[in-house]
């Protein structure tokens, strides 16, 4: 790792080495499995497991000084410890602990015999933010049960866009370039060896694309980055029927096809909707496992997974309440019929019993169905599918291709063009001046338009409502569209 620095230029290694992460990611996926046996919770002899992750993000605001346009872009963490008077930032404090503490509880509860698993995903404004203001107790914590030795396969890294941006209104190019940026950046804090062992993908929050040509892309942005499966929210999804899933505790095969015919394909792993911080504060996947019992799946007989994913930091039963529970649970479910199991590990051994990706159910987003009733994909798709979803939507009100997410009564494109339109011509500019051309990613001003572009295109800039968040939204498109300018100055 001497010739991969965590920082480049005083900027995050966020781009220039994509070939040397292909081939590392490549090459883990041909190691053999992530849990070996002896390592593994079994599943030959248990009844139900259950899965928690934990979504970790801060953005980057430019807040370091009294006047927006040149102030210092700092975490937001940052931002709430220096101005722990204001609204809820005394909050500031326990959130750092947040950050850190699975690195404490992992230790100790693998000292006491038990078995302790847990998700984990930090978004890379957040890894920059902690690192910027002085967090590195976090960082190195975070680092050390990283390691093989320290996890022992407890912890399971899973992927993000490195910026938080969302699927459905982030323009194709830009996704690939938040989810590369985020492998180049977790590679030079943790190693490549430990990028080869994120498998998995979790959409910040859980937006899910259903215009067809988006979803394309975005599953095969994931596969071309080397990801084996994506967290997807249950309401999000939908039988090829247009029906719910008749089982949200297996995975399943999220199909995309797009509007000229091509069809990309990834397995899906369903988190359940309800009120996600509670649910995983007080472990409630684990007492809904203790209620399921084993079921046959491509003539296998296996158990049922449930899987919760919740913010691991927002809300006082996160920072009260989860701490306690989740040793409880641990230290309850340890060696029993009902375990913690992470998802990689669940997965590898249920296709270790020779069911195949092809035989879990086919899902496609949500919607799709009134879409492909409609047209057939073919070579003038693309205007046929502009057609249709025009025609269903001037029939049905409710209709939309803004893509599905946590909840149903959230658009991240409808309410918000005083922050997409800045976004969205920064994206154009970016592309203009420096993907069309094929500007070198190792090009200094390169990194610097891109690290703009992604810190502009974070979801809670729309997501915390008008006002500050989306006034920090602009100013970061501008600064983005000043910088990727500078290259032809």
């Amino acid at each position: 790792m001497k010739n991969f620095p965590e920082y480049i230029d005083n900027l995050p290694n966020i781009c220039g080495r994509e070939r040397e992460i292909e081939e590392a990611v490549r090459a883990s996926r041909a190691t053999g499995p992530l849990y070996p046996k002896g390592t593994s919770i079994e599943i030959a002899g248990i009844r139900a497991a259950f899965a928690i992750e934990l979504h970790m993000h801060q953005p980057l605001i430019p807040a370091g000084g009294s006047d927006m346009r040149s102030a210092r872009m700092i975490g937001n963490l940052q931002h709430m410890e220096e101005n722990q008077g204001i609204g809820d930032n005394h909050n500031a404090p326990a959130f750092r602990w947040c950050y850190k503490r699975m690195a404490e509880f992992i230790p100790a509860l693998l000292l006491e015999g038990k078995k302790p698993r847990c998700m984990l995903e930090y978004s890379g404004a957040l890894l920059h933010g902690l690192r910027t203001m002085g967090a590195d107790d976090v960082i190195e914590a975070l680092k050390a049960v990283t390691s093989e030795s320290g996890n022992t396969g407890a912890i399971e890294w899973v992927g993000c866009t490195w910026g938080h941006a969302v699927a459905p209104s982030t323009p194709v190019q830009d996704f690939r370039l938040h989810v590369r940026a985020w492998q180049h950046h977790f590679a030079a804090i943790f190693g490549l060896e430990a990028l080869g062992r994120v498998r998995g993908f979790f959409p910040a929050e859980m937006a899910l694309p259903n215009h067809p040509d988006v979803a394309y892309e975005f599953v095969r942005t994931l596969l071309d980055c080397g990801y084996e499966w994506v967290m997807v929210q249950e309401n999000s999804v939908e039988q090829f029927t247009g029906v719910p899933l008749d089982n949200k505790h297996i995975p399943h095969r999220l199909v995309c096809r797009n509007s000229t015919g091509k069809s990309v394909q990834i397995t899906a792993i369903i988190k359940t909707q309800g009120s996600d911080s509670k649910l995983v504060a007080q472990m409630q996947p684990y007492y809904e496992a203790k209620t399921l019992e084993r079921m046959t799946l491509a003539g296998r007989e296996i158990p049922l997974l449930v899987t919760q994913a919740a913010d691991g930091e927002n809300g006082g039963v996160m920072m009260n309440e989860f701490p306690p529970k989740y040793h409880d649970v641990i230290r309850e479910c340890s060696g029993t019929d009902v375990p913690i199991m992470n998802v990689s590990e669940y997965l590898e051994q249920i296709f270790a019993l020779g069911i195949r990706p092809a035989d879990l159910p086919a899902i496609q987003p949500a919607g799709q169905h009134r879409i492909w009733a409609v047209m057939t994909p073919g070579s003038n798709g693309r205007d046929q599918l502009r057609e249709t979803i025009a025609g269903i939507m001037e029939s049905d009100d409710r209709f939309h291709v803004d893509g599905g997410s946590w909840t149903d009564d959230i658009s991240w494109v409808r309410g918000y063009d005083n922050v997409l339109a800045p976004m969205q011509r920064a994206s154009a500019v970016f592309n203009d001046k420096l993907l069309v051309p094929g500007i070198s990613t190792n090009n200094p001003i390169y990194r610097d338009a891109l690290f703009h572009l992604l810190t502009a295109e974070t979801s809670c800039y729309r997501y915390w409502g008008q006002g500050i968040w989306t006034d920090y939204g602009a100013e970061l498109a501008r600064r983005t569209e000043e910088a990727a300018s500078r290259f032809f100055c």
